[in-house]
């Protein structure tokens, strides 16, 4: 007989070796099906619509629609996995509703002159550099933000670039997206390749050692965290109070570039979207763009209204 856990465990390495997810997207699997696996425990049929329909129930009522929907999904995908292996007659899922109402949140973004702020902050720090570890610190951190918001990457694709992907040649960046799917964004701010010339040449040979681009003081991948902090530290000596993610430089990259007058497909194309749907989200966000057509191309600027 086929227990639920015998079953998931199947599945993940179905999802790791044939359907080659990467290693987030099998650690978010893992804990969603270990959730609906331990809900189960008391359970006489984990199989069963009522057992799904009942932890779906608790879902919603411990977490917010966007966690929900994720983990809705990572359920379902479980579920039909087991109706193609024909170890289920009947998928759940079938005869179940889970559409619910889920509220658009606005893409927060930077405002143009804070990320200003943001970037001479690093650049007066490396001026104002005590040591050389100091020096080349800011040398690093400085190409980190200046690649963060010059492509609109994400932050795992920053950290997950080697030397190959970055030709300083032609000023090509090859980034790997979800879903193993590459994109190529060119560089066409001269500060921008100078800063990464400048990187590249300082950390030659941290960078061979390890084997990625961006690398950290012992040699090793820089991380996420890493990158956060980075932003953390600089926004605050930037006397920045908006609290800054490395996701919102690729949201205002996306904005100031609609803002910009910038097709929204060439944008779709370079932030990595599958559909054009996710990337219309920035169409809501740009405010100064909409004031400017508002203030200066309204028909109203054109009428002459005589008497009162």
């Amino acid at each position: 007989m086929n227990t639920l856990h015998c079953c998931m465990r199947e599945y993940l390495e179905y999802c790791h070796y044939r359907k080659r997810l990467d290693s987030k997207t099998l650690k978010a699997y893992r804990i969603d099906l270990k959730q609906y696996e331990d809900f189960c425990a008391g359970v006489s049929d984990c199989f069963s619509q009522n057992a799904v329909d009942n932890f779906i129930t608790c879902l919603h009522k411990r977490y917010k629609p966007k966690t929900v929907k994720r983990k809705i999904a990572s359920l379902k995908a479980f579920f039909h996995y087991m109706e193609y292996k024909e170890i289920l007659h009947e998928n759940p899922f079938v005869k179940l509703d889970v559409r619910f109402r889920e509220a658009k949140l606005l893409p927060k973004t930077i405002p143009f002159h804070s990320i200003q702020a943001f970037l001479s902050a690093i650049y007066t720090q490396k001026e104002q550099a005590k040591s050389e570890y100091q020096r080349r610190c800011c040398v690093r951190d400085i190409a980190v933000m200046e690649l963060l918001f010059a492509t609109g990457m994400r932050i795992s694709e920053l950290c997950s670039l080697k030397p190959a992907d970055i030709d300083l040649e032609s000023n090509n960046i090859l980034i790997y997206g979800k879903g193993a799917k590459e994109r190529m964004i060119q560089l066409g701010n001269r500060e921008v390749i100078a800063a990464l010339v400048q990187y590249r040449e300082t950390f030659r040979e941290d960078i061979e050692v390890c084997g990625y681009f961006f690398v950290n003081r012992l040699q090793h991948k820089l991380s996420d965290q890493s990158v956060r902090f980075m932003i953390n530290h600089y926004a605050e000596l930037a006397g920045i109070t908006q609290h800054i993610t490395p996701h919102m430089f690729r949201h205002s990259f996306a904005t100031l570039l609609l803002e910009q007058d910038v097709d929204i497909r060439y944008i779709q194309r370079m932030l990595g979207h599958s559909s054009i749907s996710t990337t219309e989200i920035y169409t809501h966000v740009s405010n100064a763009k909409q004031k400017d057509i508002l203030v200066r191309k309204h028909p109203r600027n054109l009428m002459e209204v005589n008497g009162g």
